[in-house]
């Protein structure tokens, strides 16, 4: 892709992450520094000892990224798909539950980077499901599936591109 074609995608990715709510944007980027590693997120994000349980049982679920990772299943087969789906279900439960996360676009974002572009075409069923389970509040579960788009749950194909933005910790500078 020519650096042009990059750069517009950058955008707007830039673009989208701006248009989630300020909970959802700081969720995102903590979730990014639990689940690859980037930085200390107890450190980063633990305002106090509510948040850093959160933390510490958000680091416990996304033990679970580790396999997704490993063993991508055959989009045009059903071997393998009841253990991955099993697993990115859990670990999208975990993620809704923590109602941080307000629409599929949201979860899409953060789940393409956390996974890699190649777990797009599972990320509608894995949000439908989480979203449909009892343990999430029945408004919220309504809000939830009607953020995804027919366009979103009815694509015929994915874009294989890579993200490009992945947003991060922006210290505030004293005034």
């Amino acid at each position: 892709m020519s650096e042009t074609g990059t750069a517009t995608m950058t955008i707007a990715e830039l673009r989208e992450f701006a248009s989630f709510d300020a909970a959802e944007q700081r969720y995102i980027k903590r979730s990014l520094d639990v689940g690859l590693g980037r930085q200390d997120a107890f450190k980063l994000w633990a305002r106090d000892s509510a948040e850093s349980a959160s933390i510490r049982s958000q680091y416990v679920a996304y033990q679970d990224l580790k396999g997704l990772r490993a063993h991508q299943p055959d989009e045009s087969s059903l071997d393998g798909v009841d253990r991955f789906m099993g697993q990115l279900l859990r670990v999208s439960a975990f993620d809704l539950s923590q109602q941080r996360l307000s629409s599929f676009s949201a979860y899409r974002f953060l789940y393409e980077r956390l996974l890699g572009a190649w777990a797009r075409p599972w990320l509608p069923s894995a949000f439908c499901g989480a979203a449909a389970l009892p343990h999430i509040p029945p408004c919220r579960r309504k809000m939830l599936l009607q953020s995804l788009s027919e366009a979103a749950a009815t694509a015929s194909g994915w874009s294989d591109r890579p993200p490009s933005f992945y947003p991060e910790y922006v210290e505030k500078e004293a005034a």
